[in-house]
This record gives C-alpha cells, structure tokens and sequence, in this order.
C-alpha cells in the first residue's frame, strides 16, 4: 500500500490502520496463535501502523499486541504504534502522576523502548482545562524523555479539538484521532481538516463501519447511536445487499477517499479480516469506488446525516 504523511511528524502510516482493540478480547476471544497470524499478514500486506490502549482489554490489548510483533520479528522501524493514557478499567485519570506512570506500564506490555504516538485517550470526559493545563505539559516531559515521539489526543466531540488546541503552544499536539465522524454516514471530520492543517496537526480516522452501524450485522446492543440512525443504516446494509454488494466494504473504500486523512483504522482480529480491508483498499486504488451504489447510500442516510451521539462530560 502507499504511505501517507501523518501532519508534520514525518511519519508515514499505511491509509489502513490495524485497530488492536480486538485483540484484547473485546468483542470474543482471540486465540494467541490467530492474533500473531493477523499482525503478520498485516504486515506482509503493508500494514504498518498499529493502534491500541491499556483500556481495550484491560491492558489485554497491548499485551497481546507486544507479543504478536515480537513474533512477527520485524525491524522496529517497520511499524509504527500509538497507544494511549487516562482512560483504564478503572476509569479515567488524566492527572501527571498517572499519565507519567501509565506510558512505563504500556512500554513494558508492548515490550518496546519507545511509543510512536501517545494519545489522551476519551477527553471529554475529564476537564478539558485539565488535559490543557495538566495532561498535555506532562506527556511534554515523556516526549522529551524519548519514550514518547509524539502526542495525540482523541474522543468523540469534534468540539474538543479545537478547544485544546486553541489553549496549548503550538506544536504542543501532534496528532488527533477522531472516531465516528468519517463515513458515509457523517463527515463532520471534513469541516474540521483545514483547521487541523493550519495547526500542523496529522489527523487519524476510525471506525469507519460507525462501530457496527454499517454491517450487515448491525451493531451491538449497547451501541448508542439514536434509533432513527440505526433505522437509517439497516436500511442502507439491506440496500447493499439486495444488489448483491456489501456494505461493510463500500464504508471501508468511502473512508480511505480522503488522502488528508492519514490513515483509518478499523477493528481487526484474523488474517481474513486483514486481508479484506487491504483488498478494499488495493480494489479502490485500482478501479475506484462504486459510486452508483455511493449516491443511492447516501441518499437513503442523507435524512440522518452527521446525527451523532452525546459523549463525555457537559463541559463548562
């Protein structure tokens, strides 16, 4: 796969991102053999960028995570990792103390000597002058310490990048990871990238299936996305299908179109899962999406376009 540029940290990510939340358990058990296959085809298909948190799994996540890469045996400059702080099985704590002990905690799950990215993991819910004043000046310190390369921040409200990035010195914020809001079911991101870019600041995308929304499946019982949203995508997922397409692969090629999006990670936990979002990907980058299909799934979801739902803390 083509790399893409990640803002101004000179990294460079695969535009399909290996989300590892699976991995601890999340959604059913992984066995340790078929999680070490996935990352290795990752791998071998081009996949170098790899996202997980002490939250997924209870810390399962980055464990199992460390495991598969030093089963993989690659060159540590083969991939890239972002992991994440303040957010835990025990819920959330953003203080300095804690972020400063949580990045040791994830270096030595992952077994690696150093973090690509280290994101403030959910901010709304905390203060968000806390991340400002607190959290962002002590990941500061772990950056310079090396055992972080670069900071992120991530959650849901798109109102909390610009929040925090107005109030912190610039350079202070190197990457954001938004979830939900780059779709075919909402495309919020997109009024937010040229701010972004005038800050410097790369941007990550995931869940582009809206955590379920747009699968055949559907989503999950606890899914907290209005009813008239689930309606609207169960309706668009049996549209795909009545024309014998699949809905869960035209989500994945919509968002990779936008190349100002680095890279979007999407939930993985087998090597067939792997190999069918690099296939979308490889499919849209040689014969291009299906934009018929594109225009009648946008016009069933258009009466819901860009509905979300309430995440966080009411901020002052």
């Amino acid at each position: 796969m083509e790399l893409r540029e990640l803002g101004a940290t000179g990294l460079r990510v695969s535009p399909v991102g290996f989300g590892a939340s699976p991995l601890g358990h999340v959604f059913g058990d992984v066995p340790r053999d078929v999680a070490r296959a996935a990352v290795r085809r990752a791998l071998d298909l081009g996949i170098n960028f790899f996202d997980t948190s002490p939250y997924y799994g209870g810390t399962v996540s980055e464990s199992v995570l460390g495991d598969c890469l030093r089963a993989a045996g690659v060159p540590r400059d083969r991939f890239v990792v972002a992991t994440k702080c303040g957010r835990y099985r025990e819920g959330f704590d953003f203080s300095a103390a804690r972020v400063t002990r949580s990045v040791d905690e994830s270096l030595d799950r992952l077994g690696l000597d150093y973090i690509d990215i280290l994101h403030c993991h959910d901010i709304e819910f905390t203060d968000l002058d806390q991340i400002v004043n607190e959290t962002i000046p002590a990941l500061q310190k772990i950056k310079e310490s090396g055992k972080a390369r670069f900071i992120g921040i991530t959650g849901l409200p798109l109102s909390i990048y610009t929040y925090v990035l107005d109030r912190v010195p610039p350079g202070s914020v190197d990457v954001i990871l938004s979830y939900c809001h780059y779709g075919i079911n909402d495309t919020a991101l997109v009024d937010l990238l040229p701010y972004l870019k005038s800050k410097g600041v790369g941007v990550i995308s995931a869940s582009p299936l809206a955590m379920g929304l747009l699968t055949d499946n559907g989503p999950p019982e606890w899914h907290p996305a209005p009813k008239e949203l689930k309606l609207a995508c169960r309706a668009a997922a049996d549209h795909c299908k009545k024309k014998g397409k699949n809905i869960t692969k035209l989500a994945m090629q919509y968002s990779l179109m936008n190349n100002e999006i680095s890279t979007v990670l999407v939930g993985m936990n087998s090597p067939e899962q792997v190999e069918e979002n690099v296939a979308a990907a490889t499919e849209l980058s040689t014969s291009g999406i299906d934009k018929e299909l594109v225009h009648e799934v946008e016009a069933i979801l258009e009466p819901v376009k860009n509905m979300t739902w309430s995440s966080g803390i009411e901020q002052a």
